[in-house]
Parts: C-alpha cells; structure tokens; sequence
C-alpha cells in the first residue's frame, strides 16, 4: 500500500434548527463524497476569518442569511482511506460549529448552483440517519449533541 497523502481541512458548519427540525445540505457531483447530507458550511479560505466563512457559505449553499453566529463545538474527523479521486488519504477534518440564527420562516434554496451542493432543506430531527441519508459523521454529532446548539 502506497504512504497516504496527507490533507487537515479546517471548515466551519451552520448547525441552524427551527426546533423540530435541522437544515442540512446535499453534497453535489462537485464535491465529495457525492449524495451524502451535511450540515451548511465548508472550507475556511486562507486569510478569512471562521465567522466569515460560515456565514459566506450559508449563504452560497442554503440562500439564507445569519442574523447570529456563535461559535459553539469543535468537531474532528480523522481516517486513513481511500478518498478523494480514490487516492490514499490520511486525512483530518477539523469543524468549527456555529449556532446560527436565521430569519424565521425563511425556505432554503441552492445559491452557487455549480459548488459542492445540489439540494439544502429543512429536515426533521427524527429523520437525520434513517429517512435522510447517509449522513457525514458532523451531522450525526450535531444532532447527537442538540442541547447545546439550540439558541435561546
């Protein structure tokens, strides 16, 4: 087997609900890996801040804008596998996780139609796994860990 290549991504994520339910966004053939539900966000650019970042690709993946953004978990993921363009990878995702309020009432549709999402929506709670699905590891944690990222 080949030495892995490595790669550490630093995101931040929008974990926005509307108490029954949690928006999530689908991965495009852009993107990787393809059909699997996450929640709104993506890569930091070089230079820009996470509170920007997050609110930037709420809004390119979802339409919808922050009224509020706090930062609120830090989430990892780290595996050694066959990734992306099915190389080897030993790779590391590092998540920042914002409670972010949005502007009640408000329908979520794709901005960037040619990014790494096809389809955001409001999902019930319930659903995130076994309706919806498959699920990055983020989402599972997220809604794992609900309490503490519902804002009052």
């Amino acid at each position: 087997m080949p030495e892995p290549t490595r790669t550490q991504r630093l995101g931040a994520y929008a974990v926005v609900t509307d108490g029954e339910r949690i928006l999530l966004t689908r991965i495009s053939d852009v993107g990787y890996p393809t059909g699997w539900w996450g929640l709104p966000g993506g890569g930091v650019d070089h230079g820009e801040s996470p509170n920007v970042a997050v609110r930037r690709e709420l809004y390119e993946e979802t339409g919808l804008k922050a009224l509020s953004a706090q930062l609120t978990d830090v989430h990892d993921i780290h595996i050694v596998e066959v990734g992306r363009g099915d190389m080897y990878e030993d790779y590391h995702g590092v998540h920042l996780l914002y409670v972010v309020e949005i502007e009640p009432g408000t329908e979520p549709h794709v901005v960037e139609l040619d990014g790494t999402t096809d389809e955001a929506r409001w999902v019930a709670i319930g659903d995130v796994g076994s309706a919806v699905q498959p699920v990055l590891p983020v989402v599972t944690y997220a809604v794992e860990n609900l309490g503490q990222f519902t804002s009052s």
